[in-house]
């Protein structure tokens, strides 16, 4: 039996079409999941980051703001859609990583719109195929010349799944990929941080083995950096990390914290004093969101989703402001991925604030925050988290108020 005649019978047919389309749908499920795309999340806030056209004029010569220090570095994962009050910082996303047009001239002119108004961007760049366009070096020069503040280089390409199975990238390949995106990056702005990718998220204090064997791709990777770079000096324990952590923190009980057992661990990694406030200079967390689905969250009790990712959101915001590490909430709004809805955002899907439990009506709870300027009454997530980046203190029966 020839290839032909197998490929004419009606189940060899369809057999085909399933995989393909379930190949197709793995691949949009991951990029959606990681960088929502503004296409899926409609109806914009009123006050928006206009997109600027190839037309706009550019300022001839870029103003940049000062850098900051790692413990003032506080954002969240949003598009130029959107706008987030009182947020210092945003995580976008270039076009590598499967949606948008923030290339070319409108990559430039919106990141200058955000300075204009006093905040600063992360720009992700995602790693393509691992073939030879892995190493283009076209988008890497042009996502370097939008002048952002900060650059992270790849994303979870450690990441062992199968179903996602071409984000995975040799280290090899992916060390040739970070040298090729760092050089582009450090060409515009010699001391922007260049984040080496993204840990795949695993669950500290309980994924240990997975750690290790994060630990030693990024043994091979420096191994294959110094045979890139002239002096075989390249060690990834100088280098800034990208965190994932989508763990239920601080939920069911304030014991449970992923986040802080991780910092535990890559602090000892690194060889820093995790009170000192030096991971910051190694890490940071570019998604840090709530685990709903497949953790043990009953995903059908609006009741503990609500709970849950509420608790996560202020557990996570004070683990990371304690210990000094950048942190980007992921995300800034709900979103929608393969017909599921990922109630992880401040905003729901159409752009409007979220009441602090979003399984109740807006106002049906509310925390007053002790900020330097006196008290402030929050009622919704993007309020509850601009405060608490800003230092208020919240009040001693916070808990009590979610849970009851």
């Amino acid at each position: 039996m020839n290839i032909l005649s197998l490929l004419k019978r009606p189940s060899t047919v369809i057999f085909v079409v399933v995989l393909a389309v379930s190949i197709v749908l793995a691949s949009l499920a991951y990029y959606i999941v990681v960088l929502p795309p503004p296409s899926v999340l409609s109806a914009p806030l009123e006050k928006t980051i206009q997109h600027a056209t190839p037309t706009l004029a550019l300022t001839a010569t870029p103003t940049y703001p000062p850098t900051q220090s790692p413990a003032q570095i506080l954002g969240i994962q949003s598009d130029p859609q959107t706008n987030f009050p009182g947020l210092g910082w945003v995580r976008l996303g270039y076009p590598t990583c499967g949606w948008g047009d923030l290339y070319g001239d409108i990559l430039k002119s919106t990141i200058e719109q955000y300075h204009s108004q006093g905040i600063r961007v992360l720009l992700t760049i995602c790693q393509g195929a691992n073939n030879a366009s892995l190493y283009d070096p076209k988008p890497l020069q042009d996502a370097a010349q939008g002048g952002a503040d900060a650059v992270q280089c790849g994303n979870e390409e450690m990441k062992q799944d199968p179903s996602v199975a071409f984000l995975y990238i040799p280290p090899q390949n992916f060390a040739r990929f970070y040298n090729l995106c760092e050089q582009a990056v450090h060409a515009v702005r010699p001391n922007v941080p260049v984040l080496l990718g993204s840990l795949d998220p695993h669950v500290g204090g309980i994924d240990y083995l997975p750690l290790l064997d994060q630990v030693q791709y990024l043994n091979q990777m420096q191994q294959a950096m110094n045979t890139i770079q002239p002096g075989g000096n390249w060690d990834w324990h100088t280098q800034t990390l990208g965190l994932i952590d989508s763990w239920h923190n601080g939920y069911p009980n304030s014991s449970v914290n992923s986040l802080a057992a991780l910092f535990s661990f890559w602090a000892q990694q690194f060889h820093v004093n995790l009170a000192s406030g030096q991971l910051g200079e190694h890490l940071w967390v570019v998604e840090g969101t709530g685990c709903f689905k497949g953790c043990g969250i009953d995903d059908t009790s609006a009741y503990q989703v609500a709970v849950s990712h509420v608790i996560t959101l202020i557990t996570d915001v004070q683990t990371a402001m304690q210990d000094k590490v950048p942190f980007f909430y992921f995300s800034g709004k709900d979103f929608i991925s393969s017909g599921y809805y990922w109630p992880i955002g401040v905003l729901d899907v159409n752009g409007h604030p979220k009441p602090l439990r979003q399984d109740l009506s807006m106002g049906a709870r509310t925390l007053t925050l002790t900020c330097a300027s006196g008290t402030s009454n929050v009622v919704d997530q993007e309020q509850l988290l601009s405060a608490m980046y800003r230092g208020c203190t919240l009040p001693a029966n916070y808990l009590n108020v979610l849970y009851s």
